[in-house]
């Protein structure tokens, strides 16, 4: 199997942190194909950086999406998911949904741990918008962002977990996501200190990537009806293409 990892983030940095843990965890099951965002912000911190990045990622679908099983949308937020879906002749995963439906399995609730203090309300508007805001109880984020997070992990492995601490024994979190492609790894590190599992939401994507690659007759894309060509302006030739005539 062949799996398209996208990291709509502008930083190969990044990149290359998700693609080694994927790999370890994929192991002999699949060959991923690590694709960085062709422009847009260093990671992603905003709204703005957000839209930008769900373009990212439609062009670095556009442009390699060819021979491959399924995608693996490496960013915590999945930004432009839905319209990965409508276009991906394959199967697309997003990392934050796989992390959500994974920490929610049971019915458990769940909090979320990130960095970046933009990213609490996106993420409660997230979750809400494909359905689980009923089993959420918190997103709590901790100052540094990502970027800064995955340039110096050390220094902030202690207030993640105390913030993982606090959704479960203020928020009464079962289950609590630490979510970010910057922080591959870190959930291991800080389970000990923490009384609930953590799960790391880069994990919970590979491993539905995984199923999906595996049996995409299940996990197709969502296009439902015939979605219309577009003629486009301005766009690269490969998405042009794409859009073109899908």
């Amino acid at each position: 199997m062949r799996i398209l990892l996208i990291n709509p983030n502008t930083t190969p940095a990044v990149t290359d942190l998700v693609a080694r843990h994927v790999r370890t965890i994929a192991g002999a099951a699949a060959t991923i194909i690590p694709v960085t965002g062709r422009f847009g912000a260093r990671y992603i911190a905003s709204r703005a950086a957000s839209a930008i990045a769900a373009h990212a990622a439609l062009d670095a679908l556009a442009e390699h999406v060819a021979g491959c099983d399924a995608v693996y949308l490496a960013c915590f937020g999945d930004p432009g998911l839905a319209a990965l879906r409508e276009v991906s002749p394959v199967p697309v995963i997003g990392m934050a949904e796989a992390a959500c439906l994974a920490a929610s399995a049971g019915s458990r609730r769940f909090a979320i741990v990130t960095g970046g203090v933009l990213w609490g309300p996106m993420l409660t508007e997230f979750v809400t918008g494909i359905g689980l805001r009923d089993h959420l109880t918190g997103v709590r984020t901790v100052a540094p962002t990502g970027g800064e997070i995955a340039a110096d992990p050390e220094a902030a492995l202690g207030a993640l977990a105390a913030a993982c601490t606090a959704c479960a024994t203020q928020d009464g979190a079962e289950a609590v996501i630490l979510g970010g492609a910057a922080l591959a790894g870190l959930a291991a590190r800080i389970q000990p200190d923490v009384p609930a599992p953590v799960l790391c939401s880069v994990e919970a994507g590979t491993r539905a990537v995984l199923i999906a690659s595996a049996a995409p007759e299940t996990h197709g894309c969502t296009r439902k009806v015939p979605t219309p060509a577009l003629a486009t302006l301005g766009l690269a030739p490969a998405l042009s293409a794409l859009l073109g005539r899908i």
